[in-house]
């Protein structure tokens, strides 16, 4: 049984997971544990990063135990991760010096307004928009606030890193420093034309170069796992940030391709590939992988709350009690009743880039029941979708004709089904849903010979269910009317 099995890290931002695959891609055991979310005021979000590699080396044990295999059985081990969350720590101890300040963190929306005038200059060397979700100002705002931090940054006794970076320091006790391009380019601070970190943006955020990881390929062997976690030498081998991780384990490896994946966020990534496509619609670039020597670029959509309104809707509304309970209660009308639900929760992402934008129900009358409610919250996820991808046909010069989705709500055949309907074009959902980890798993086994190539793989993708357009294209019209008059509506309400 010796090296039959993968395993992926899937460090996500509300759980870790540990999932061990076979060499058809199915899935043979999986253990997951949440870990807490801070809000210490309005608009900021942040993790124990203790708390996460806890949590995560806790999952590795477990997922192991329940299969009833050992270290030896594993030829590789990947890792994807909740990009853009920024950790900062002492390079001698391993201890942060802050709480990892999450993607979703908005507290450098008004610094990031004050760069306006740098906005073109920084998108080229980058590929992505000013904005508070990625990682360089987070990095200047733990140097700026926490005491004597930046003084340590640059005597070079502080690390930064992305999650991947955090996880592998931790695996091999601070031994290997790296990080992978896919991870590197959301950070601001990486040039994704040079593909290397970028002096003129580090000068800018005020960021010492000591303080950031080497950057490696995709699929390479970094290191191995110490043994004080597994007793047995198993290669660290793949990395990739989950939205580009879930591309490739959607096997979207040709130009044109392209994927949804429904988690917290719903991020949608198109293939462009050696090529990158600057977008003219407020789309990113960013890179998908590095894998044999070759760069893959990506444009990507962002919509910042995805089932994370769910979770509002059972955590914070009450209105369910676990997530599933939401298609039960939409199924309870017949439509959404006029009423429409924009998920700006944490701003607006793609295409509108709105910090200030927060959520909204719109149309609510006497007649107006918890279940337009539900139903008003599905379909506030499925037409954020669809403006990305919109704004993704214009920049590629092209129309969708399928697009292929992943995640946990895309379990939601009601989801599924009305974005079909808004779109006018098929959905597909794999056998594999959990392709975040999946494809971290291939970026693994490809580096260490547990499989041959991506041609060897690709046959191994498997349609679960087809959803095809029913909704009239009229009635598609008169909904996308009213959702951006919502949208519209719900746009820079904070902004005095």
């Amino acid at each position: 049984m010796s090296n039959q099995f993968i395993m992926s890290l899937d460090q996500g931002t509300t759980s870790s997971r540990a999932i061990i695959f076979n060499r058809h891609g199915e899935t043979i055991s999986v253990a997951q544990k949440p870990f807490t979310q801070y809000f210490p005021t309005p608009g900021w979000v942040e993790h124990d990063a203790k708390e996460i590699w806890g949590s995560q080396i806790a999952v590795l044990t477990e997922a192991l135990a329940k299969s009833g295999l050992e270290a030896k059985d594993l030829a590789a081990i990947g890792v994807t991760n909740q990009r853009e969350t920024t950790i900062v720590w002492d390079r001698a101890t391993g201890e942060p010096v802050h709480n990892a300040i999450v993607w979703q963190d908005r507290r450098t929306a008004k610094y990031c307004d004050s760069l306006h005038d740098k906005r073109d200059w920084i998108r080229g060397k980058t590929g992505l928009i000013i904005d508070a979700y990625f990682s360089a100002t987070k990095v200047k705002w733990i140097l700026d606030n926490v005491e004597n931090a930046r003084k340590r940054a640059e005597r070079g006794e502080l690390c930064f890193g992305t999650i991947d970076t955090w996880l592998i320091w931790n695996l091999t006790k601070g031994g290997v420093f790296v990080t992978d391009p896919s991870n590197a380019s959301r950070t601001m601070l990486y040039n994704i034309h040079t593909l290397d970190w970028d002096d003129e943006l580090l000068a800018l955020f005020g960021i010492p170069r000591s303080m950031l990881p080497e950057v490696r390929a995709s699929s390479e062997v970094y290191g191995t796992v110490s043994n004080r976690y597994l007793e047995h030498p198993v290669p660290i081998a793949g990395i990739a940030g989950d939205q580009q991780a879930a591309l490739f384990g959607q096997l979207c490896t040709e130009k044109g391709m392209l994927k949804n994946t429904y988690g917290t966020g719903c991020f949608l990534l198109m293939n462009t590939g050696d090529e990158a496509v600057t977008s003219k619609n407020n789309l990113l670039t960013t890179i998908a992988w590095k894998v044999g020597g070759k760069t893959t670029y990506a444009l990507e959509g962002g919509v910042f709350v995805g089932g994370a309104a769910v979770q509002w809707l059972r955590d914070g509304a009450r209105i369910i009690r676990t997530s599933a309970d939401i298609n039960t209660l939409a199924a309870t009308v017949e439509d959404n009743g006029g009423v429409y639900f924009v998920p700006a929760l944490t701003g607006l992402g793609a295409p509108w880039w709105d910090s200030y934008a927060r959520g909204a129900f719109f149309g609510i009358t006497r007649g107006t029941t918890d279940g337009h409610l539900a139903r008003a919250t599905l379909e506030g996820i499925a037409f954020q979708v669809y403006d990305i991808v919109k704004a993704m046909e214009a920049d590629a010069g092209a129309q969708t004709r399928e697009l292929r989705v992943d995640g946990g709500a895309s379990m939601s055949d009601y989801l599924m089904q009305t974005q079909a309907d808004i779109f006018g074009f098929n959905i597909v959902r794999p056998k594999t849903v959990e392709t975040t980890a999946l494809g971290a798993a291939y970026l693994a086994g490809l580096a260490t010979g547990y499989w041959d190539s991506i041609d060897g793989i690709r046959k191994q993708w498997k349609i679960d269910k087809t959803f095809t357009p029913q909704l009239p294209p009229e009635r598609v019209r008169e909904m996308l009317h009213y959702w951006h008059k919502a949208v519209n509506a719900s746009r820079h309400w904070i902004e005095e």
